[in-house]
């Protein structure tokens, strides 16, 4: 498997309209992307710990998006949906920070060491 993971500052002066805008984009991509395997998207919760200080950034959202595999993923970048999309995030976002991983379960962990 494959997580597309995504984290996300917006910018401060982000309109409603513009906000509404990004939510519609993820929506159509997630609904019409047939590749897609799984959606997860939250918001930073704090508790209170001492790493939460170390932190160079604050991103307050974080999405997972699932793949079964690479091409799968690579069809997924390559589909229009994601082109809005992306070209929203961009101009929504203050920050961001966008990372792929191959990902096993922990009795397969040996495989990605």
């Amino acid at each position: 498997m494959v997580s597309h993971i995504v984290l996300l500052k917006p910018k401060a002066s982000l309109s409603s309209s513009e906000r509404d805008a990004l939510l519609e984009a993820m929506r159509t991509a997630f609904d019409s992307i047939a590749e897609i395997q799984r959606v997860r998207v939250g918001k930073r919760k704090l508790i209170g710990r001492g790493y939460e200080s170390q932190m160079a950034t604050d991103y307050e959202f974080v999405c997972v998006i699932e793949f079964g595999d690479e091409p799968a993923l690579r069809r997924y970048l390559d589909h229009p949906a994601h082109a809005e999309l992306g070209r929203l995030f961009f101009m929504t976002a203050e920050s961001a920070l966008v990372y792929d991983f191959d990902m096993v379960e922990p009795a397969r962990l040996r495989e990605l060491i």
